[in-house]
């Protein structure tokens, strides 16, 4: 079946208005969207490492350094280490809804699971910073 043009005096299809702040109305949503725009940061985040080691793969590690320096490039970085351990800790906290964990048949709670999640995060972090940070 195919829609016919509406003919003159036809009455018009029902067309209700968007609302464009839907998410704005409940905290959960309004976290759901910000953690998907943090996303943008996440990937940029992903990027400026690559081009971490491209300098360092090409010797150019002073022309790097230089641009990192720079006051916008640092604003920009510490904006994103916020937008992505915000995104880190939202995606840790939503990891019990996605899993079910069950130990013969006694169902292991969500805090359980966020707290192993974090935990874990937390000891690879320390692991990571100590590797990178230790003196030679």
């Amino acid at each position: 079946m195919t829609a016919r043009p509406l003919a003159r005096g036809d009455a018009r299809p029902y067309l209700p208005r968007r609302d464009r702040w839907w998410f704005a109305r409940r905290r959960s949503l309004a976290v759901f969207v910000l953690r998907e725009l943090t996303s943008v940061l996440v990937a940029w985040t992903v990027a400026y490492l690559l081009l971490l080691l491209d300098a360092v793969a090409d010797g150019t590690t002073e022309r790097f350094a230089a641009l990192a320096a720079r006051p916008w490039m640092v604003g920009l970085n510490v904006l994103a280490l916020a937008a992505t351990a915000f995104h880190a800790v939202t995606f840790l906290n939503l990891a019990p809804k996605a899993t079910v964990v069950r130990l013969d048949g006694w169902r292991v709670p969500a805090w359980m699971i966020q707290g192993g999640n974090h935990t874990a995060w937390l000891a690879v972090s320390a692991l990571l910073a100590y590797l990178v940070l230790r003196s030679s």
